[in-house]
């Protein structure tokens, strides 16, 4: 593949070791992804600050990548976990935890990111914009490629790093318009009317995806009955809890392009009745210890609504006790809402409203919170994952802000996190005998190498960000057919990542710790995954002409072999023989 001469200028080391470590990346994705060749990206977007989410596994790898080089491009930096100006609300309960998150916001500024802690990108002005974006945040994915000209890759918080680091992306996934194509009909037969509505519609799109769906770059859904009208906070709604299962752009009938439709999408038909159960499933059952609203960062739309809810009753002689709401926002945000009056209202009602962090990267005192309240299903998905495995409620603004002002309509007992397994856990997997030899890809970067051991193996996606134990390597997802398994010491194989894209840095934290598996195979192409192997140089193969997560049973003794950049995969031994 021919490179720009400015990348190979980087990758041979003429522009320091810190821009050549981000031009392998660049160009081992390129190479794995089979891509077109490299376009030149406008603007990055870099996912992984807040303690909670990056853990030791970032910190670590910013202080290897401290030294020659900044950023070649405008890069914008996710949200941190906390608001320094409100230390004393939030009363996190964590050593050095401030320490610690100034340590990051500080490597990232020393690359030359712009530390504007926001997970909304795209609300700062940018809904004309057009061009080539690389954005770490599954949301702001999902709402630039539905709702903008602005086009970007579902890319890890590594790969966007490692763009911004180079000005260049591999051009490949949905870089081509022929890949942008639904893989989903969804039809809504009723009447979406508040925000947490359209959280709903997402999150319900991408429960129903099986592990034998053709969605390659995740599920992208061509969604008709929708209103006349969808304001930004709903586009927004939708966008950022369907990212919650990997999508990465929908479209709208009446207001998107209406995309061509082969007849071979799935299809889904959203009632009445799956919005209302929904909610029956999600209301609070216990005592609610506080409410939060803002994930992602909460627009200028939200606040308002907010801050009229509230201001209805404040009316009444009403305050919040005990400072039971918390809205999230972003600095841009706060400053628009504090111009017209919004913040005022809200603070004046006993509500705390914090900037530059968000709801599921907040680490919360777990002697004061242990039942969550809130509006958006992206809140409700991560806080009751890995994250802070927190009983989460959901409810409309109206609703969260009623449970704020009036904790006796939730009392009781805390109910307890029980969770469930999903139907996207189901595994098509069924036992393989005989011999298995097959050939697929590995990573140039990485010289010859040869690993045997036990294969760990799923036919299900795995979310590191979530499903997997930072500290321990441990799957902990009821329903996974790996749950409460280490991935330590094994061959893992599974089709992909899923989920959150700071997912490489949990996994560079286990590797850090020898928690980490001897190699990884992954189906399809994962940014996800792939960014942690090649920089920790982790033997890593792709790829192949069967697919291993069928071809391979869990607990076969396996061989891999890498011969210049050829991997093979042998079954030295099958499980049970």
């Amino acid at each position: 593949m021919e490179l720009p001469g400015t990348l190979a200028s980087m990758l041979s080391g003429a522009d320091g070791l810190t821009r050549q470590k981000a031009a392998r990346l660049v160009v081992d994705l390129a190479e794995t992804a089979e891509a077109e060749g490299f376009i030149e990206v406008n603007h990055s977007h870099v996912s992984g600050v807040s303690v909670i989410t990056g853990g030791h596994g970032l910190r670590r790898f910013l202080a290897d990548l401290a030294g020659e080089g900044t950023v070649a491009i405008p890069t914008t930096l996710n949200s941190a976990g906390c608001d320094k100006r409100r230390m004393e609300e939030m009363d996190i309960d964590y050593p050095d935890f401030l320490e610690q998150q100034f340590e990051i916001i500080m490597a990232y500024e020393s690359l030359g990111v712009e530390s504007s802690l926001s997970c909304t990108p795209y609300d700062r002005g940018v809904e004309d914009e057009a061009g080539f974006a690389s954005w770490a945040e599954s949301n702001a994915v999902a709402f630039s490629n539905s709702w903008t000209d602005l086009v970007t890759n579902r890319e890890s918080g590594l790969s966007a790093l490692a763009t911004a680091l180079t000005g260049y992306a591999p051009k490949w996934g949905l870089h081509l318009e022929e890949n942008r194509i639904p893989n989903i009909v969804v039809d809504v037969e009723c009447e979406l009317s508040t925000l947490s509505d359209w959280s709903i519609l997402g999150d319900w799109i991408g429960k129903q995806v099986r592990p034998g769906w053709n969605v390659p770059y995740g599920p992208m859904p061509f969604i008709r009955g929708l209103p006349s009208y969808i304001s930004f906070a709903s586009k927004k709604a939708l966008t950022a809890a369907a990212a919650n299962y990997g999508c990465p752009m929908l479209w709208a009938e009446g207001h998107t392009v209406t995309p061509l439709l082969s007849g071979n999408e799935e299809s889904l038909i959203f009632t009445g009745e799956d919005l209302s159960s929904r909610y029956e499933d999600l209301a609070p059952k216990g005592q609610v210890d506080l409410i939060v609203i803002g994930c992602p960062q909460a627009s200028l739309e939200e606040i308002r609504i907010t801050a009229s809810a509230v201001r209805s009753r404040c009316e009444m002689g009403m305050r919040i006790p005990d400072n039971r709401l918390w809205v999230f926002t972003s600095g841009h945000n706060f400053d628009l809402a504090e111009a017209d009056g919004s913040i005022a209202i809200l603070e004046e009602a006993g509500a705390v409203i914090l900037r530059d962090t968000c709801p599921e990267v907040t680490p919360y005192n777990r002697k004061k919170y242990n039942h969550l309240m809130t509006n958006s299903l992206k809140a409700e998905h991560y806080l009751t994952s890995g994250l802070n495995k927190m009983p989460t409620s959901v409810g409309s603004i109206e609703d969260c802000v009623s449970h704020a002002f009036n904790p006796s309509l939730s009392e009781g007992e805390v109910t307890p996190l029980t969770p469930k397994a999903q139907p996207q856990h189901a595994s098509s997997k069924t036992y393989q005998s005989g011999d298995c030899k097959i050939n697929g890809g590995g990573l140039n970067s990485q010289e010859d190498w040869v690993v045997e051991g036990r294969a760990m193996v799923s036919d299900v996606a795995i979310t590191y960000l979530g499903y997997v134990n930072r500290d321990t390597g441990v799957i902990e997802e009821k329903g996974h057919p790996l749950d409460g398994r280490a991935i330590e010491d094994t061959v893992l194989i599974y089709p992909k990542g899923s989920g959150s894209t700071v997912a490489p840095y949990v996994l560079m934290g286990l590797i850090y710790t020898g928690k980490g598996p001897k190699a990884i195979v992954n189906r399809d192409v994962c940014s996800l995954t792939l960014p942690a192997c090649s920089l920790l140089n982790l033997p890593y193969s792709h790829g192949f002409a069967e697919d291993p997560c069928l071809a391979v049973n869990d607990g076969d003794l396996v061989r891999l072999s890498n011969s210049s950049g050829s991997v093979t995969l042998e079954v030295l031994e099958r499980v049970g023989e």
